[in-house]
């Protein structure tokens, strides 16, 4: 039966991009965005973020409403994504340099990078921005343009946040202001300037194009316009429980301590919490604006009828939700994933919330540009949710943070387990802030039952090349494995 489903599914798809196969073979777009969460029009995750060309994207195209990254943090979950492997199986769980990704283990030595297989079928690689967590330090790409000054640029002194002013630990700064003067001053500018470039050139072969986009990553710099559709006083804050993280097992907590980035508490404190979301949306505004430039060039282009595109944010993010503004912890906030393709002269739209992962763009890329599948991915093609006939989805959203701490998302559930054994357990449709974990509970013994089954069996030791001293149990952790 499901033979035959896959069947109907790719005979209602193969007129969308038939076109694009009397040209031998389609290019493919691939937009990055770093730290986005669910704040994106079609998502319906803030009232007040504007997201026009994201969404005018995904209402061409196919939404992914319930997508999760493999780590909440951007070197393992982009080394996941273009390997196409699991944290689980490499040993990547946590920051790494990109340059040492296949050095985890010999498992991993044998992947093959994403742009590396489309060159290897035919393809030019055209890579800008931030692709890999560094850009391309592994030289990848057959033509990279820059990195751009990934998160710059800096003012002379911080506006209004800096770890150090209080007593913690050096580290990633969640500064927040209308900084630089000009868009064109910044690398995200930049970036879109480079590929709108390249989309304007002829090119002789097929291409696989990445273009990564690094707002809205902290410092939340951007110039002082894009602030002003969001006048600070008309805020509206995320939501917040003070006591939230009470039914949340020790080890979760500790393994979500980021010491470096402030709590709701302080912002509350302070009175700045929304100044901090005010800044958060208008990056969101500015970046989607690059995005848009990127996207109406392809438009206007040659290839506009031959081109498949994805767009995909690395991992969520906390804007003081559970007390915190950070990643790098196994709630929904940050493992939910912005996920949107569009496929060659599809103007429809198509919207799913079958739970489906980073790691699949990997194989349903493949399968749209018709290259063998990659046996060494462990995603799925997400060919089969794309097409208007029923398929039986029978897989979940694996995503890791360290060996055996890891998170099972369904269509209704998240579960969570650490590797001291303790859990969590959230009723997503009831309970969406993740207010309550319900693992205790006897009515939950069934649903934890199957979902316990889905965590990989075999999971790789933490890489000694990972290097993540960002509280006292990664720096346990990071200790161990070397």
């Amino acid at each position: 039966m499901r033979r035959i489903a896959l069947y109907i599914t790719m005979c209602i798809l193969f007129p969308l991009y038939l076109t694009a196969q009397e040209n031998e073979k389609p290019n493919v777009l691939m937009i990055a965005v770093d730290d986005l969460n669910d704040w994106v029009g079609v998502l319906g995750g803030h009232p007040q973020v504007k997201t026009p060309n994201i969404d005018k994207l995904a209402n061409q195209g196919i939404l992914f409403t319930n997508a999760h990254c493999q780590a909440p943090i951007c070197g393992p979950s982009r080394a996941s994504l273009l390997t196409g492997m699991y944290p689980t199986t490499t040993g990547n769980y946590v920051q790494l340099e990109d340059t040492v990704i296949k050095k985890a283990n010999t498992v991993v030595q044998e992947a093959i990078y994403l742009p590396d297989y489309f060159e290897q079928n035919g393809y030019t690689s055209i890579g800008v921005g931030k692709i890999f967590h560094r850009g391309d330090d592994q030289h990848v790409f057959d033509v990279y343009g820059d990195k751009f000054d990934t998160y710059g640029p800096y003012p002379k002194k911080h506006f209004n946040y800096n770890p150090e002013w209080f007593g913690k630990p050096k580290g990633t700064v969640t500064d927040w202001g209308k900084f630089p003067e000009k868009d064109r001053e910044t690398g995200d500018f930049q970036s879109a300037k480079w590929a709108v470039n390249q989309l304007q050139q002829k090119h002789d072969k097929p291409f696989f194009m990445a273009v990564g986009f690094v707002r809205p990553h902290v410092p939340w710099y951007v110039p002082a316009k894009w602030f002003t559709p969001f006048p600070i006083n008309d805020i509206v804050l995320p939501p917040y429980k003070k006591d939230d993280l009470q039914d949340v097992p020790t080890l979760g907590r500790q393994i979500a301590d980021v010491p470096m980035m402030p709590t709701t508490e302080e912002l509350i404190q302070r009175g700045q919490w929304k100044e901090a979301v005010q800044a958060y949306l208008a990056c969101i505004y500015f970046v989607d604006a690059q995005i848009g430039k990127v996207l109406n060039a392809l438009e206007e282009s040659v290839y506009a009828d031959n081109t498949i595109v994805v767009l995909f944010s690395d991992h969520g993010y906390h804007l003081g939700e559970k007390n915190r503004f950070a990643k790098q912890a196994l709630w929904t906030r940050d493992t939910r994933s912005v996920l949107a393709f569009k496929l060659p002269k599809n103007t429809g739209s198509k919207v799913t919330n079958e739970p489906v992962q980073l790691v699949d763009i990997y194989p349903t890329l493949l399968e749209l540009a018709g290259l063998t599948e990659n046996k060494k991915n462990d995603g799925h093609s997400l060919v089969p949710l794309m097409g208007n006939t029923y398929v039986k989805w029978n897989h979940v959203a694996i995503t890791s943070y360290g060996k055996n701490n890891i998170a099972v998302t369904d269509k209704k559930y998240k579960f969570i387990q650490y590797e001291d054994g303790t859990q969590e357990l959230y009723n997503l449709v009831d309970d969406p802030n993740e207010w309550n974990n319900i693992a205790e509970l006897d009515t939950s013994e069934q649903i934890i039952k199957k979902l316990i089954k889905e965590i990989p069996k075999k999971q790789a030791p933490l890489s000694k090349y990972c290097d993540y001293k960002v509280n006292s149990y990664f720096k346990k952790l990071d200790k161990a494995s070397k």
